[in-house]
């Protein structure tokens, strides 16, 4: 089950229409190394509630293995040094 829908980007703040950001990629759920690390619940309901701006950063900047086994918390992804740039200048666009 997924995370109730905030009001806001999760990442940058901004007040945009959101998209749902599984945190562990859906092409990563079969994965043995995915499997071994988190329990079935976990791989489908883990995500965060983005602006399509923040979404599209975050893929363009990593592969889907990468944000499975690295950047799979918000936080994580949050401290990334290219997302943390993009976050700064993100917060200031309208």
């Amino acid at each position: 089950m997924r995370p109730p829908q905030t009001d806001r980007c999760e990442l940058c703040g901004r007040d945009k229409p959101l998209t749902f950001h599984h945190l562990i990629p859906r092409k990563m759920h079969r994965k043995r190394k995915v499997r071994e690390r988190f329990d079935r619940e976990e791989i489908v309901s883990r995500g965060i509630w983005v602006c399509r701006l923040c979404h599209r950063q975050i893929h363009r900047f990593h592969d889907q293995q990468t944000l499975a086994l690295e950047l799979n918390t918000r936080d994580a992804l949050m401290r990334e040094t290219r997302m943390a740039g993009f976050l700064a200048w993100a917060r200031k666009q309208r």
